[in-house]
């Protein structure tokens, strides 16, 4: 019975939406788009850079200029390379986490190493780093969690998703897996609406997942049980 932990990367382990909003949210306002970094955070948090330009697009009625996203990832680079910093308490709590583990991000390969790299992180994950550009449909849509599943060797029931956006929740359920939402930038209820179970401490998350596992395996245990007791 294989089970495993798929994590989110930004907001999840490293601080970086607040960071990476703000830019943005400066950006589509030198455009035209006037846009403020919490509503940037509201409206784009969580999601693939291909799904955030086709609604900003949408909002502009013409396409972004053709070095927009470019620009925008280095700017973040730039940003990152001064202010990053990991989600407070998640380094310890991944030394007590005994599952296998991985990254599945909405973020591009360069952008998920740079960062974990950034804030010491990267090693925790190595070779097990998964991205929205690997899949035809970035979150909520449950592509990349069932693809990190399937390269890992989990089984959908038996993987829990660690996650901070609303999108993410969404594409956690919708892959039929259980999903605990950290509470770092979004209010509790809009996280518990999504479908996860939220938690405001990191230095809880090995509790809670030893706590899902235990719910996940109870019935597996319960039948070997009875079986036994025949």
């Amino acid at each position: 019975m294989a089970v495993g932990i798929i994590f989110d990367c930004d907001g999840v382990l490293v601080d970086s939406e607040p960071l990476a909003n703000r830019v943005f949210a400066q950006m589509l306002t030198d455009i035209g788009l006037p846009t403020s970094a919490d509503s940037a955070m509201r409206d784009f948090m969580g999601r693939s850079t291909s799904a955030v330009a086709a609604i900003v697009e949408q909002r502009l009625g013409h396409a972004l200029p053709p070095t927009f996203l470019d620009e925008y990832a280095s700017r973040c680079e730039e940003c990152f390379a001064h202010e990053l910093r990991a989600v407070a308490g998640v380094e310890a709590a991944l030394g007590r986490i005994t599952p296998p583990t991985c990254v599945a991000s909405s973020g591009s390969h360069e952008k998920i190493r740079f960062t974990l790299g950034h804030t010491g992180l990267l090693a925790h994950f190595e070779g097990r780093i998964f991205s929205a550009t690997e899949v035809a449909h970035g979150k909520p849509s449950p592509d990349l969690f069932l693809h990190a599943a399937a390269r890992m060797g989990f089984e959908p029931k038996h993987a829990i998703v660690v996650e901070d956006s609303p999108s993410g929740v969404r594409a956690g359920v919708a892959a039929g897996m259980a999903v605990l939402a950290y509470a770092g930038h979004v209010p509790c209820e809009e996280l518990a609406a999504a479908g996860g179970r939220v938690f405001t401490d990191m230095a809880d998350l090995p509790m809670l997942i030893n706590g899902l596992l235990a719910e996940q395996l109870r019935p597996g245990i319960d039948t070997v049980r009875e079986q036994r007791d025949k």
